[in-house]
């Protein structure tokens, strides 16, 4: 298949640029960032100008490789806050895709035939709670973590991500968020269900079964309850806005989100790093999955809906760059022939987030790129009244195009001198 020789060519880039090395004057160890953005600020400055009151915050890093093709990374922020709260929204499905392989993973030694593709079928115990037994955009007709993962990742589908949620449960999602060193960040509930306390802390009973007959499970997990306590995350800045809407009432206030799911920028890219880069990872810090597992997470990140077979999306609902914010703004633009993008975006709240490796491996160009901006000029939560097609699409778009226009002026400079430093 196309797409899989496309996915192998994305994990030898991973594994292996050519060596690049760093800059031979003193300007390299200034902050390019900054440059990029002093730099013709047109298509930014009016999120520039007022950086506070976007929540802008960027972090952009550089990746070089050495003769041995071992990543180094140099990373550079504009506004970088990693205690000031933002919404993350789907961003956290990154974490929940990668640890409900790690537990499967685990569970697997014990459980003979447990792989990502075994069926998973998804029971109710509690008020609120849904069964999940059938997916029709799965091959076999039915749900499984792999199927899960996909689909959170490739179009960041809701139900996907509970369904992990449910799986891992809160206290396996929030310890796992703690081993991996992501002390700014929390897994608190659902997405789009309105989850909230008692529901939260209860997940669904779950079986799996070894094909789509669904006859004799190979696992059972009964209905699970987390007593507590939440972890907890020293934020600033968790009442956002000046009113909300509720129902039908507009509620006068900032909302409160200290009960609710938070990542921080540096957090969210040091998850992406650990998912492509493992062996440039402390031991103690890596996910522990195998090579399949790293394949999958990976082939989600990159591909674009029209390269999915199962499950399917229509090229007009879900064009190529649907979910790709930088450089792509949401599905306005193409991406730049030769790139592949490797992210994990969130929307919700007047907050974009997009959380991405870019990567072009004709110009010798990767790095990895995460931003946020929070686009509602009127103040109201929940009023569906954002700026995102206006300024946060585009803005997001522009800061792409910018960082990778100047990442492939580096390398043609590095090429022309010799790659010599």
């Amino acid at each position: 298949m196309a797409y899989l020789q496309r996915a192998a060519w994305g994990a030898l880039v991973i594994l292996g640029l050519l060596a690049l090395p760093r800059a031979a004057t003193a300007q390299a160890f200034a902050n390019p960032l900054r440059r990029v953005l002093r730099h013709d600020t047109a298509g930014l400055a009016r999120v520039l100008a007022r950086p506070a009151a976007y929540r802008l915050q960027i972090l952009y890093t550089r990746i070089r490789r050495d003769a041995a093709g071992r990543p180094r990374f140099r990373s550079y922020g504009y506004r970088l806050r990693p205690r000031e709260y933002f919404y993350p929204a789907s961003a956290v499905k990154l974490a929940a895709a990668a640890l409900a392989l790690e537990k499967l993973r685990a569970l697997s030694a014990q459980v003979p035939g447990l792989t990502p593709e075994a069926v998973m079928l998804t029971d109710s115990a509690f008020a609120g709670q849904t069964r999940a037994w059938r997916d029709t955009a799965a091959a076999n007709g039915r749900p499984s973590v792999a199927h899960y993962v996909r689909k959170a990742l490739l179009v960041s589908d809701n139900d996907a991500f509970n369904r992990l949620y449910e799986f891992v449960g809160p206290a396996a999602l929030n310890a796992g968020l703690g081993r991996l060193g992501l002390c700014r960040s929390r897994l608190l509930h659902r997405l789009a269900v309105g989850d909230q306390e008692p529901a939260s802390r209860h997940t669904n009973p779950v079986a799996f079964y070894a094909d789509s007959a669904a006859r004799q499970p190979l696992y059972r997990q009964p209905a699970g309850f987390y007593p507590g306590p939440w972890p907890r995350v020293a934020l600033r800045g968790e009442g956002i806005g000046q009113a909300y809407v509720k129902g039908d009432q507009r509620v006068p206030g900032p909302l409160d989100f200290s009960q609710k799911n938070a990542f921080s920028l540096p957090d969210l890219q040091r998850l992406l790093r650990a998912v492509l880069f493992p062996e440039a990872t402390p031991p103690a810090r890596r996910l522990r999955l195998a090579p399949a597992d790293y394949a999958l997470l990976r082939e989600a990140l990159a591909q674009l809906p029209r390269e999915s077979a199962h499950p399917r999306y229509p090229v007009a609902q879900y064009p190529d760059t649907y979910a790709k914010f930088l450089l792509g703004g949401g599905g306005t633009a193409p991406l730049p022939p030769g790139v592949r993008v490797f992210n994990k975006m969130g929307q919700a709240y007047g907050f974009l987030i997009d959380n991405a490796y870019i990567v072009d491996a004709e110009k010798g160009v990767e790095f990895l790129l995460s931003a946020v901006v929070y686009v509602n000029a009127d103040g109201v939560l929940n009023d569906d009244k954002y700026e995102y097609d206006t300024i946060g699409f585009p803005f997001l778009q522009e800061l792409g195009r910018r960082v990778y226009e100047a990442e492939c002026r580096r390398a043609e400079t590095l090429r022309l001198m010799g790659n010599e430093e």
